[in-house]
């Protein structure tokens, strides 16, 4: 019905789009004017601009001629003129929507528009990219011409200085990875003087592959982590206890419970001892399974509280060994355990899987398992990029989640039509019963299309696929490049080759975003490889298509030779792009449909830009992750009705749609995780919001006078209601435990010894406490000096949050974890974690205040207070038979907080002698 009422009244996106188009004429009427203005006259455009907003002008009223600027800026810097449709998508992107725009169509030179005008106020902007790469490459590419026309330009990358993140964050306009702008904005929380901040107020953001970043890394929140004190040994007794044991995979159409295998209520209960589900990534012992756990750890009852931990334990290595895949989702490098992203195929270098599972992979492949990290500060990616004033992106595939834009971020997608007509030719599914069936076809493909000079882009879905197309290509004689996380470092180059005439090129989804594959040869790579060869520095070659204002000769030479060397690669190349136009452009192959049909409809997209000849298809097999776990009965009965033998193929319009219908399913479960991941974080960031606001406070140097003295009333009210029951005084009352209370809390003596108690009252008690503590209060001030004590009390409040904060997060963490079983009980576990969060959180925050007031009323001025981090960062992450029961022992000296205490108690060590420490 939708569709039928868009054919005739037009979609929401094409009325968007024709509203926007008397605007793209008046830009398009400015050409002749600009053209006229020499380079000085342009970039001074400017700072008229940005007079003309100081004077109230408004950045909607200069929108076209600003537009126009660019436009011609990119003309002479980089030899690029934005198009109509460019000029729409730029529109887009001001108004804080995102552009959805075809693979090839210049999103990045479309960025360049709403990055500039939103620049002119000063505020900062932040352009997001999916890696390092691009956004190194986006900064030095695009960065051209907004250094042409006078705005700075810095870029935030792994691995720079503290000083380099300043002067990056400091610049008009900023390109980095969505990971580092979060871990920023977290460390930024954690430091102790303001000097030490890098990032300004969240401004203005544009997003680069909107959904990859918006929508697919949404899962998993940002973790910023210190050392752990946690012993090591549990997570190999663990890993141990799990080897031999035997499990059974549950298939898709079975509708058993967690709880049916807990309880033994299944019939094969009794043969195995954990059942793996495929689709959640779970895996759950049965009761034959707790058996042996109770037997091996020498326990009573696992699911005692007291067990938990090693519960936790026994999960994270059965999820270690049957649901984490080597090669697919991490590999090991150096003795390093490094993670695998699922939707770009890079390696996530400094990342982390949280809550032990990294370590029972360390332990599963036996290499030294590093100590469990504790939690010092998170956020979701929904909550960061929420915090920007004005929130826009762009991507070829963002429309199947447009629903989700609008519901979590609030932004709508708008559809830009294509500059040239999409000629590319999508071929149906291609689907086989098995694997070896799909792949022999794959191989044959491959094969005759190269026979043709065609070039292949093959799209797998893991590291591990594409090392064995690989060896099945080199057995058949054809020569090919590999990409992927193994092989990231000569990512650019084997991008820019896998348009020449019979290039073969294998890749994950890294291929997928953000680099165009030129048909033919891209003559840039080429013009700077001949100059590698000649002797050229990387240094110089990075500088010889730069813009920057220079009198060095040795640049300024490689400028010349760069020139030179770019023409001669366009003409060379010249005859090779249309031999491969003739051949039918770029073709790709797709072994495996992927969970998300954006990341399906990204490798299309690699083909058939700008109205370049191009073609797709895809190879399934029954065998396929998403057929067997999505939709591999419906189709498996269609294959056995028609009586396919395995070597078969089946192109069928109505197989393609199941598989759609599957995919479109993993989404809305996926779209489900997400929201359940915000739904818990929703209930920290607004904690969080109020933490980072107090510190904020302190690192501004704010007088926190009023502050203090607020506490000290909330504090000596608290002792009234906690001492006293009735309104007026009764022998229930506790004043003596009041007067304890106000000389622990406070370090002040007040006596209420022969007072009427007939005349008492909650009122007096309060009075008499309160003026005897802001005496206190004020001898205190007067010892150290007033502008000394301001700082003191700023040190002190500093130290006070960032403990409790720290502490009051490992909690949440903990209470998460376990809350989950409360849906057994029919309780909302959301709702419960709300409700108890929120008096988790009350309880800090009055521990905070006693805390701070408590040391404050003590500090002798003699103790000379500095500012000290209570934490050390130490990584960041992202974003589980037989034998006799041994002994946990740890290796190191220290006594971890959950291990046995050495006096002999029996007790934990954080519940006897270490529960000061």
């Amino acid at each position: 019905m939708k569709r039928f009422i868009e054919k005739i009244f037009g979609s929401y996106s094409e009325k968007e789009v024709k509203r926007l188009e008397p605007t793209v004429d008046k830009i398009l009427s400015l050409e002749s004017e600009m053209t006229k203005l020499s380079d000085s006259q342009l970039k001074a455009k400017t700072s008229e601009f940005r007079e003309r907003l100081n004077n109230g002008e408004t950045k909607d009223d200069i929108l076209p001629e600003a537009f126009a600027v660019v436009r011609e800026a990119a003309w002479r810097v980089l030899g690029q003129k934005h198009y109509r449709v460019q000029l729409i998508g730029g529109m887009v992107l001001h108004q804080g929507r995102i552009s959805e725009m075809r693979t090839g169509e210049g999103k990045t030179l479309v960025s360049t528009l709403p990055v500039y005008l939103n620049a002119l106020e000063g505020n900062g902007v932040h352009v997001v990219t999916v890696n390092d790469y691009l956004a190194k490459r986006d900064c030095e590419w695009m960065g051209k011409v907004h250094n042409f026309l006078g705005l700075s330009v810095g870029c935030i990358v792994h691995g720079i200085t503290k000083e380099e993140r300043i002067r990056s964050y400091r610049c008009d306009i900023t390109y980095g990875t969505n990971n580092e702008f979060g871990f920023d904005y977290l460390r930024d929380n954690m430091v102790i003087r303001k000097e030490e901040m890098v990032q300004r107020d969240l401004n203005y953001c544009i997003i680069d592959e909107v959904d990859s970043i918006l929508i697919d890394e949404a899962r998993t929140p940002l973790i910023i982590s210190g050392e752990g004190e946690k012993s090591t040994d549990l997570y190999e007794l663990a890993n141990s206890f799990v080897l031999p044991l035997k499990g059974k995979i549950q298939s898709p159409e079975e509708k058993k419970s967690k709880m049916d295998y807990i309880m033994g209520d299944v019939e094969e209960d009794d043969t195995v001892d954990f059942i793996v589900d495929e689709k959640g990534k779970n895996v759950t012992l049965t009761a034959r399974g707790i058996t042996n756990a109770e037997r091996f750890f020498n326990i009573e009852n696992l699911a005692e509280q007291e067990n938990m931990e090693i519960s936790h334990h026994i999960n994270q290595a059965l999820k270690a060994h049957n649901t984490m895949k080597k090669d697919i989702d991490y590999i090991v490098n150096d003795g390093e355990v490094l993670i695998v992203d699922e939707f770009t195929g890079r390696i996530m270098y400094g990342r982390r899987y949280s809550n032990g599972l990294h370590q029972a992979i360390e332990a599963k492949e036996r290499i030294e398992v590093r100590k469990e990290s504790k939690t010092l500060a998170t956020i979701t990616f929904q909550n960061y990029f929420r915090m920007y004033k004005k929130l826009c992106g762009m991507t070829g595939t963002a429309k199947t989640e447009e629903d989700e834009f609008r519901e979590i971020y609030g932004v709508d997608v708008i559809e830009i039509p294509t500059n040239k007509e999409v000629i590319r030719n999508d071929h149906e599914d291609v689907i086989y019963k098995g694997e070896a069936g799909k792949y022999t076809a794959v191989i044959n493909e491959i094969i005759e299309k190269h026979k043709t000079g065609q070039p292949i882009l093959v799209g797998t879905i893991s590291i591990e696929k594409s090392e064995l197309l690989s060896k099945l290509l080199k057995k058949a004689g054809v020569k090919h490049e590999v990409l992927n996380a193994k092989h990231h470092a000569k990512e650019a180059e084997i991008v820019a080759q896998a348009g020449r005439l019979g290039a073969v090129t294998i890749a994950t989804n890294m291929a997928g975003r953000g680099t165009d594959i030129v048909l033919g040869g891209n003559p840039e790579f080429l013009a700077k490889h001949k100059m590698k060869s000649k002797g050229f520095t990387d240094e110089l070659i990075a500088q010889a298509d730069g813009f920057n204002d220079t009198d060095d000769e040795e640049v300024l030479n490689a400028r010349k030779t760069y020139k030179e060397y770019l023409e001669q690669s366009k003409s060379e190349l010249k005859d090779e792009q249309d031999k491969v136009r003739e051949a039918g452009g770029l073709h790709i192959i797709g072994t495996e449909r992927h969970e998300s049909r954006r990341i399906d409809n990204q490798l299309r997209g690699r083909a058939g830009r700008q109205g370049d000849p191009g073609s797709t298809r895809f190879y399934i097999s029954l065998e396929d992750d998403l057929m067997r776990l999505f939709a591999g009965d419906k189709v498996k009965t269609i294959i056995e009705t028609l009586k396919m033998p395995e070597d078969e193929p089946l192109e069928a319009g109505m197989l393609t749609r199941t598989i759609e219908t599957a995919q479109s399913r993993v989404e809305g479960r996926n779209f489900e995780i997400r929201k359940h991941v915000l739904q818990y974080d929703n209930v920290m960031n607004k904690q969080r919001e109020v933490i980072y606001s107090e510190r904020r406070k302190v690192l501004l140097g704010e007088n926190l006078k009023e502050d203090i003295l607020s506490m000290i009333e909330q504090l000596v009210d608290r002792g009234v209601q906690m001492y006293t029951t009735d309104e007026r005084f009764t022998d229930n009352w506790d004043i003596q435990g009041y007067s304890k209370y106000i000389a622990e809390t406070f370090s002040v003596l007040i006596s209420f010894e022969g007072e009427d108690k007939e005349n008492l009252t909650r009122e007096k008690l309060k009075e008499r406490a309160q003026s005897a503590v802001e005496r206190h209060y004020k001898r205190q001030e007067e010892e150290f000096g007033e502008d000394v004590f301001r700082e003191v009390e700023r040190i002190v409040l500093l130290r006070s949050v960032d403990t409790k904060w720290i502490d009051h997060i490992d909690a949440m963490d903990q209470l998460r974890q376990g809350i989950g079983l409360r849906a057994i009980g029919n309780e909302d576990p959301v709702r419960a974690y709300q409700v108890e969060g929120y008096d988790m959180f009350e309880e800090m925050t009055a521990s905070i205040q006693e805390d701070t007031i408590k040391m404050l009323m003590r500090v002798r001025p003699q103790e000379k207070m500095q500012r000290k981090e209570v934490a050390k960062i130490t990584g960041t992450s992202g974003g589980d038979l037989g034998g006799k029961p041994q002994p946990v022992v740890n290796k190191e000296k220290r006594v971890g907080r959950n291990d046995p205490c050495p006096c002999g108690s029996g007790k934990k060590y954080k519940k006897c002698c270490g529960q000061d420490q």
